[in-house]
């Protein structure tokens, strides 16, 4: 892991996880993600670790911005277009249904 795991409050085990360093959303893997919290995540793909400040309460498996997206942008995650994002997401925010929606319909 790169020396931010290491500085990172010691902290081993991640708040977040990221599949792809393509990735632009990560999800909550662990219960009671508040705001405010300085987020410690890994990129399961190459290992690499960064950090993101969570401004909302995040539920366990669910989505945060890792970049600011705009109406229009795609959400992606495992490196995969998930979504449109439907409304602007500021990084640190909550990705859900009320900001990014598929495009099957």
């Amino acid at each position: 892991m790169s020396s931010q795991a290491a500085s990172g409050g010691g902290r081993t085990h991640p708040h977040l996880l990221a599949h792809s360093p393509l990735d632009n959303v990560a999800v909550a893997v662990v219960e009671g993600l508040a705001a405010g919290t300085a987020a410690f995540g890994v990129i399961t793909e190459d290992n690499s670790t960064f950090e993101v400040a969570v401004r909302h309460d995040i539920p366990i498996g669910h989505k945060v911005a890792l970049t600011d997206l705009k109406a229009g942008d795609t959400a992606v995650k495992y490196g995969q277009d998930i979504g449109k994002v439907i409304q602007p997401v500021a990084k640190g925010e909550h990705v859900h249904v009320h900001n990014v929606k598929t495009k099957r319909w």
